[in-house]
């Protein structure tokens, strides 16, 4: 298949990317670049040693993209991953989030309806569940109840715009795809999370403590009724969601699913801050601070439905993960050069 991917340059495009095309399919990709850099795709392109064609514009710009899809038609399948993504920053500029993360689906939804693509798997977040009712989280627990940001909130959305036009399309395959917490890199150390200025999750946060450019790790909350207090989370290296991507749009069907993509096993802040030190031989500095507001003590995946209906397994674990983007880390201590 030949495969659109919108944001196709930030940290989980770019592992897709490659793993779209070890699996033998063609990539295009769309991605404005705000998060990341041309430089991304061109490493993809050493990796695999495909040519990678690369449309720098928003995905609201229809006719840009639509020309985009024409050029490399026929284009058979899109992967959308294009969007804002920081929790905090989503709280302080709302509008902006709603415009852009409903914006672009929009636009794609048309553009695909016009070229005749009828196959889109869609990037989600496990954030659509708000405050777990119940462990692990299936992809029958509740949703849009008590989401605690306009992050989550585009999301829900989304997933509800997807569901309404495969419902009116019989012909159309969407799967949404609801990720846990990505971290890790490419095992060549050539790609991975590239965040600017202070990284908003842990694992970027961490490394740059290990690496000397921030101070130490402040733990937000040792309280939780957690085995070492500290909050839990389902940590799901990144290549491994990557294959889920390739998975759910190879078996994607008529109609609209959705999956889980977790490793269904918890991770405390502690054991990802040990897990790291084990890969970097340092010693991380870190200090216990009051909880944050909305964050919750446990959120983990039951990732079974994948597993059993996409044939998908998380099989790299914390410590896979912590050495993996400690390598890349190193390779690229200021991240992609931008410019």
């Amino acid at each position: 298949m030949r495969v659109l991917l919108t944001g196709g340059a930030g940290y989980i495009g770019a592992h897709t990317a490659v793993a779209l095309i070890e699996a033998g399919h063609d990539v295009i990709i769309v991605d404005d670049l705000s998060g990341t850099s041309a430089e991304a795709v061109a490493r993809i392109e050493t990796i695999t040693g495909a040519a990678v064609p690369l449309l720098v514009a928003d995905v609201r710009d229809e006719a840009a993209v639509a020309g985009f899809v024409a050029e490399h038609a026929p284009v058979d399948a899109v992967i959308h991953l294009a969007g804002l993504k920081a929790v905090g920053e989503s709280m302080a500029e709302p509008v902006r989030y709603y415009d852009v993360n409903l914006g672009t689906t929009i636009a794609l939804l048309k553009v695909m309806d016009t070229a005749g693509i009828r196959s889109l798997v869609f990037s989600s977040s496990a954030t659509v569940y708000g405050t777990p009712e119940q462990l692990p989280l299936t992809e029958e627990s509740p949703t849009g109840i008590d989401l605690a940001n306009p992050y989550g909130k585009t999301k829900r959305i989304i997933e509800e715009i997807l569901s309404d036009a495969a419902a009116a399309d019989p012909g159309l395959a969407v799967v949404s795809l609801r990720y846990f917490n990505p971290v890790g890199a490419h095992t060549s150390g050539l790609i991975g999370e590239d965040p600017n200025g202070i990284p908003n999750n842990l694992m970027p946060f961490v490394s740059r403590v290990a690496i000397g450019s921030l101070e130490q790790v402040a733990v937000f909350g040792d309280d939780y009724d957690t085995p070492d207090g500290t909050g839990l989370r389902d940590y799901i290296h990144v290549s491994d969601l990557a294959a889920g991507h390739v998975a759910a749009l190879e078996h994607a069907a008529s109609g609209y699913a959705v999956y889980n993509l977790g490793t269904g096993e918890p991770v405390s802040v502690l054991d990802l801050i040990a897990a790291f030190e084990r890969a970097s031989g340092r010693s991380i500095p870190q200090v216990i601070v009051a909880r944050r507001p909305g964050d919750v003590a446990a959120s983990y995946a039951d990732p079974a439905k994948a597993q059993r209906e996409l044939g998908w397994t998380a099989d790299l674990s914390i410590d896979d993960a912590c050495r993996d983007y400690w390598n890349w880390q190193t390779q690229n201590p200021d991240g992609y050069p931008r410019g």
